[in-house]
Protein backbone atom coordinates (compact mmCIF):
# COMPACT_ATOMS: atom_id res chain seq x y z
CA UNK A 1 0.00 0.00 0.00
CA UNK A 2 1.38 3.62 -0.93
CA UNK A 3 1.41 6.37 1.33
CA UNK A 4 -0.27 8.67 -0.68
CA UNK A 5 -2.87 6.37 -1.21
CA UNK A 6 -3.37 5.95 2.85
CA UNK A 7 -3.50 9.59 3.29
CA UNK A 8 -5.99 10.04 0.76
CA UNK A 9 -7.92 7.62 2.94
CA UNK A 10 -7.61 9.28 6.00
CA UNK A 11 -8.53 12.74 4.14
CA UNK A 12 -11.75 10.55 3.37
CA UNK A 13 -11.93 10.02 7.31
CA UNK A 14 -11.63 13.45 8.34
CA UNK A 15 -13.60 15.00 5.23
CA UNK A 16 -16.24 12.62 4.66
CA UNK A 17 -16.52 13.48 0.89
CA UNK A 18 -14.85 12.66 -2.36
CA UNK A 19 -15.19 16.42 -3.52
CA UNK A 20 -14.13 17.58 0.16
CA UNK A 21 -10.37 15.36 -0.32
CA UNK A 22 -10.33 16.37 -3.69
CA UNK A 23 -10.39 20.24 -2.92
CA UNK A 24 -7.86 19.69 -0.04
CA UNK A 25 -5.37 17.51 -2.05
CA UNK A 26 -6.12 19.84 -5.26
CA UNK A 27 -6.61 17.21 -7.22
CA UNK A 28 -9.88 15.66 -9.54
CA UNK A 29 -12.79 13.88 -7.66
CA UNK A 30 -11.94 11.29 -10.27
CA UNK A 31 -8.34 10.80 -9.47
CA UNK A 32 -9.59 10.73 -5.54
CA UNK A 33 -12.18 8.00 -6.44
CA UNK A 34 -9.77 5.81 -8.63
CA UNK A 35 -6.83 6.19 -6.19
CA UNK A 36 -9.23 4.82 -3.24
CA UNK A 37 -10.62 2.00 -5.67
CA UNK A 38 -6.36 0.98 -6.03
CA UNK A 39 -6.59 1.24 -2.55
CA UNK A 40 -9.11 -0.73 -1.99
CA UNK A 41 -7.95 -4.12 -4.14
CA UNK A 42 -4.94 -3.81 -2.66
CA UNK A 43 -6.56 -4.06 0.92
CA UNK A 44 -8.53 -7.41 -0.56
CA UNK A 45 -11.67 -5.93 1.29
CA UNK A 46 -14.47 -3.73 0.53
CA UNK A 47 -13.12 -0.08 2.48
CA UNK A 48 -16.42 1.91 1.21
CA UNK A 49 -20.31 0.99 1.35
CA UNK A 50 -23.01 3.40 -0.31
CA UNK A 51 -24.56 5.84 1.88
CA UNK A 52 -27.05 7.15 -0.49
CA UNK A 53 -25.73 8.96 -3.20
CA UNK A 54 -22.59 9.15 -1.32
CA UNK A 55 -20.16 7.12 0.15
CA UNK A 56 -18.99 6.30 3.69
CA UNK A 57 -16.03 3.86 5.41
CA UNK A 58 -17.33 0.36 6.04
CA UNK A 59 -15.79 -1.25 9.57
CA UNK A 60 -13.05 -2.62 7.48
CA UNK A 61 -12.20 1.40 6.31
CA UNK A 62 -12.19 2.42 9.78
CA UNK A 63 -9.60 0.15 10.61
CA UNK A 64 -7.41 0.71 8.32
CA UNK A 65 -7.88 4.50 8.81
CA UNK A 66 -6.36 3.74 12.45
CA UNK A 67 -3.26 2.30 10.73
CA UNK A 68 -2.82 4.70 8.21
CA UNK A 69 -2.63 6.98 10.81
CA UNK A 70 0.21 5.33 12.55
CA UNK A 71 1.63 4.76 9.65
CA UNK A 72 1.21 8.88 8.41
CA UNK A 73 2.72 9.56 11.87
CA UNK A 74 6.10 7.64 11.26
CA UNK A 75 6.99 9.15 8.23
CA UNK A 76 5.93 12.50 9.61
CA UNK A 77 8.47 11.79 11.95
CA UNK A 78 11.28 10.79 10.60
CA UNK A 79 10.38 14.11 8.05
CA UNK A 80 10.57 15.91 11.02
CA UNK A 81 14.05 14.67 12.01
CA UNK A 82 15.38 15.22 8.59
CA UNK A 83 14.23 18.40 8.80
CA UNK A 84 15.20 19.24 11.88
CA UNK A 85 18.88 18.77 10.94
CA UNK A 86 18.44 21.00 7.60
CA UNK A 87 17.17 23.47 9.20
CA UNK A 88 16.91 23.50 12.98
CA UNK A 89 13.41 23.70 13.50
CA UNK A 90 10.05 21.98 13.27
CA UNK A 91 7.04 23.96 11.99
CA UNK A 92 3.88 23.02 14.07
CA UNK A 93 0.58 24.06 12.59
CA UNK A 94 -1.80 25.86 15.36
CA UNK A 95 -5.51 26.47 15.73
CA UNK A 96 -7.15 28.56 18.91
CA UNK A 97 -10.17 30.01 19.60
CA UNK A 98 -9.81 33.97 19.73
CA UNK A 99 -9.71 34.56 23.23
CA UNK A 100 -7.87 31.24 24.06
CA UNK A 101 -4.92 32.68 21.99
CA UNK A 102 -5.04 35.52 23.47
CA UNK A 103 -4.61 34.38 26.92
CA UNK A 104 -2.31 31.15 25.83
CA UNK A 105 -0.30 32.01 22.73
CA UNK A 106 2.86 34.44 23.56
CA UNK A 107 3.88 32.32 26.12
CA UNK A 108 3.53 29.16 23.61
CA UNK A 109 5.72 31.15 21.34
CA UNK A 110 8.47 31.89 23.38
CA UNK A 111 9.13 28.39 24.65
CA UNK A 112 8.39 27.23 20.95
CA UNK A 113 10.92 29.85 19.69
CA UNK A 114 13.77 28.57 22.88
CA UNK A 115 13.20 25.09 21.59
CA UNK A 116 13.42 25.88 17.56
CA UNK A 117 9.66 24.63 17.15
CA UNK A 118 8.21 27.03 14.58
CA UNK A 119 4.59 27.73 15.07
CA UNK A 120 2.22 28.90 12.59
CA UNK A 121 -0.79 30.18 14.59
CA UNK A 122 -4.08 30.58 13.21
CA UNK A 123 -7.77 31.31 14.35
CA UNK A 124 -10.51 28.62 14.96
CA UNK A 125 -13.73 29.94 16.13
CA UNK A 126 -16.40 27.10 16.10
CA UNK A 127 -18.68 24.91 18.51
CA UNK A 128 -16.95 22.29 20.40
CA UNK A 129 -18.35 19.42 18.03
CA UNK A 130 -16.55 21.48 15.19
CA UNK A 131 -13.29 21.27 16.71
CA UNK A 132 -11.62 17.61 15.69
CA UNK A 133 -12.76 17.76 12.31
CA UNK A 134 -10.01 20.50 12.17
CA UNK A 135 -6.91 18.21 13.00
CA UNK A 136 -7.61 17.24 8.94
CA UNK A 137 -5.52 20.74 8.39
CA UNK A 138 -3.65 21.82 11.83
CA UNK A 139 -1.45 19.51 14.42
CA UNK A 140 -2.67 20.98 17.46
CA UNK A 141 -5.99 22.59 17.81
CA UNK A 142 -7.03 23.96 20.83
CA UNK A 143 -10.83 24.39 21.78
CA UNK A 144 -13.06 24.97 24.79
CA UNK A 145 -16.34 23.74 26.07
CA UNK A 146 -18.74 23.67 28.75
CA UNK A 147 -17.38 21.51 31.70
CA UNK A 148 -20.74 19.96 32.00
CA UNK A 149 -19.62 18.62 28.27
CA UNK A 150 -18.26 15.34 27.76
CA UNK A 151 -14.71 15.51 26.17
CA UNK A 152 -14.32 14.01 22.96
CA UNK A 153 -14.28 10.54 22.85
CA UNK A 154 -13.41 8.85 19.44
CA UNK A 155 -10.00 6.54 18.67
CA UNK A 156 -8.63 8.99 16.24
CA UNK A 157 -8.22 12.15 18.61
CA UNK A 158 -6.17 12.35 22.11
CA UNK A 159 -7.52 15.08 24.05
CA UNK A 160 -5.50 16.91 26.72
CA UNK A 161 -7.01 19.19 29.00
CA UNK A 162 -5.07 22.69 29.64
CA UNK A 163 -6.94 24.71 31.88
CA UNK A 164 -10.22 25.34 33.65
CA UNK A 165 -11.52 28.86 33.31
CA UNK A 166 -14.83 30.40 35.97
CA UNK A 167 -17.59 32.14 33.86
CA UNK A 168 -18.67 35.03 35.40
CA UNK A 169 -21.43 37.62 35.11
CA UNK A 170 -20.59 41.32 33.94
CA UNK A 171 -22.86 44.02 34.69
CA UNK A 172 -22.76 47.89 33.73
CA UNK A 173 -20.25 49.57 36.15
CA UNK A 174 -23.27 52.05 36.96
CA UNK A 175 -25.83 49.30 36.89
CA UNK A 176 -27.28 48.52 40.81
CA UNK A 177 -26.08 44.95 40.81
CA UNK A 178 -22.16 46.59 40.31
CA UNK A 179 -21.96 46.91 43.98
CA UNK A 180 -22.05 43.80 45.12
CA UNK A 181 -19.47 40.90 44.61
CA UNK A 182 -21.45 37.88 43.53
CA UNK A 183 -24.86 37.66 42.57
CA UNK A 184 -27.34 34.38 43.40
CA UNK A 185 -28.28 33.40 40.04
CA UNK A 186 -31.99 33.09 40.93
CA UNK A 187 -31.42 37.18 40.47
CA UNK A 188 -30.25 37.26 37.06
CA UNK A 189 -33.65 35.63 35.68
CA UNK A 190 -35.20 38.96 34.98
CA UNK A 191 -32.58 40.79 32.63
CA UNK A 192 -31.50 41.59 29.07
CA UNK A 193 -29.11 39.04 28.19
CA UNK A 194 -26.26 39.61 25.61
CA UNK A 195 -24.74 36.43 24.25
CA UNK A 196 -22.61 34.12 22.01
CA UNK A 197 -24.36 31.81 19.36
CA UNK A 198 -25.59 28.65 20.81
CA UNK A 199 -23.06 25.65 20.31
CA UNK A 200 -20.37 27.90 22.54
CA UNK A 201 -19.57 26.74 26.15
CA UNK A 202 -20.76 30.87 27.04
CA UNK A 203 -23.99 29.83 26.03
CA UNK A 204 -24.10 26.45 27.57
CA UNK A 205 -23.69 28.31 30.65
CA UNK A 206 -26.47 30.32 30.16
CA UNK A 207 -28.58 28.06 29.34
CA UNK A 208 -27.68 26.07 33.01
CA UNK A 209 -28.53 29.24 34.61
CA UNK A 210 -31.70 28.93 32.73
CA UNK A 211 -33.02 24.94 34.30
CA UNK A 212 -32.07 26.59 37.95
CA UNK A 213 -34.11 29.63 37.56
CA UNK A 214 -36.80 27.81 35.52
CA UNK A 215 -37.04 31.09 33.17
CA UNK A 216 -35.87 31.21 29.82
CA UNK A 217 -33.25 33.91 29.13
CA UNK A 218 -34.19 36.72 27.30
CA UNK A 219 -31.31 36.84 24.94
CA UNK A 220 -31.72 40.48 23.13
CA UNK A 221 -28.56 39.99 20.95
CA UNK A 222 -26.31 37.29 19.88
CA UNK A 223 -22.08 38.27 19.49
CA UNK A 224 -19.11 36.21 19.16
CA UNK A 225 -16.50 38.57 19.71
CA UNK A 226 -15.95 39.26 23.81
CA UNK A 227 -14.89 42.77 22.90
CA UNK A 228 -18.52 43.77 21.42
CA UNK A 229 -20.60 41.97 24.03
CA UNK A 230 -18.17 43.78 26.94
CA UNK A 231 -18.97 47.19 25.35
CA UNK A 232 -22.63 46.59 25.06
CA UNK A 233 -23.05 45.68 28.30
CA UNK A 234 -20.83 48.89 29.58
CA UNK A 235 -23.42 50.91 27.46
CA UNK A 236 -26.41 49.36 29.04
CA UNK A 237 -28.11 47.24 26.84
CA UNK A 238 -27.94 44.05 28.77
CA UNK A 239 -25.86 42.00 31.22
CA UNK A 240 -23.77 38.92 29.70
CA UNK A 241 -21.62 35.27 30.95
CA UNK A 242 -18.06 35.94 30.38
CA UNK A 243 -15.19 34.23 30.78
CA UNK A 244 -13.05 35.24 33.88
CA UNK A 245 -9.68 36.10 31.96
CA UNK A 246 -11.39 37.41 29.10
CA UNK A 247 -12.84 40.66 31.00
CA UNK A 248 -11.10 43.78 30.31
CA UNK A 249 -13.45 46.89 29.05
CA UNK A 250 -13.60 49.58 32.36
CA UNK A 251 -17.14 50.19 32.00
CA UNK A 252 -18.11 46.78 32.97
CA UNK A 253 -18.24 44.61 36.65
CA UNK A 254 -17.45 41.02 37.19
CA UNK A 255 -19.69 38.98 39.63
CA UNK A 256 -18.92 35.64 40.72
CA UNK A 257 -22.85 33.46 40.09
CA UNK A 258 -23.89 31.81 43.20
CA UNK A 259 -26.35 28.57 42.96
CA UNK A 260 -24.48 27.22 39.44
CA UNK A 261 -21.04 25.62 38.73
CA UNK A 262 -19.91 28.26 35.60
CA UNK A 263 -16.59 27.30 33.81
CA UNK A 264 -15.47 26.25 30.48
CA UNK A 265 -13.08 23.81 29.92
CA UNK A 266 -9.75 23.96 27.41
CA UNK A 267 -8.24 21.60 25.45
CA UNK A 268 -5.79 20.79 23.24
CA UNK A 269 -6.71 18.49 20.52
CA UNK A 270 -3.98 16.09 18.81
CA UNK A 271 -3.97 12.83 16.25
CA UNK A 272 -2.59 9.98 18.98
CA UNK A 273 0.77 9.48 17.53
CA UNK A 274 1.16 13.20 16.39
CA UNK A 275 4.86 14.48 15.54
CA UNK A 276 6.85 15.11 18.80
CA UNK A 277 7.40 19.13 17.94
CA UNK A 278 3.20 18.81 17.83
CA UNK A 279 3.45 16.81 21.70
CA UNK A 280 6.01 19.69 22.63
CA UNK A 281 3.65 22.38 21.97
CA UNK A 282 1.00 20.60 23.73
CA UNK A 283 3.45 20.94 26.87
CA UNK A 284 3.45 24.65 26.23
CA UNK A 285 0.05 25.33 26.36
CA UNK A 286 -0.14 23.33 29.39
CA UNK A 287 2.89 25.05 31.13
CA UNK A 288 0.88 29.05 29.81
CA UNK A 289 -2.66 27.01 30.92
CA UNK A 290 -0.74 26.35 34.79
CA UNK A 291 0.37 30.38 34.65
CA UNK A 292 -3.47 31.19 34.88
CA UNK A 293 -4.40 29.10 37.85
Amino acid sequence: MEIRRLRLLREFADRESIGAVAEAMHMTPSAVSQQLKVLADEAGVDLFEPDGRRIRLTEAGRALVLRADDVIAAVERAQEEMASYRSGKARVRLAMFPSGSTLLLPAVLDQAAATGIDVHAFHLDVGYQGAAPALADFDVVVTHRDERTPAVNVPRVRVTELMREPVDVIVAADSELAVRDEVAVTELADHDWISVEGGFPVDDVLQSISAVTGVAPRVTQRMLDFTTIEALVAGGHGIALMPRFAVRHPGVRRLVIKGVRAARVYEALTRPRSRAAAQRVVEYLLSAGAEQR
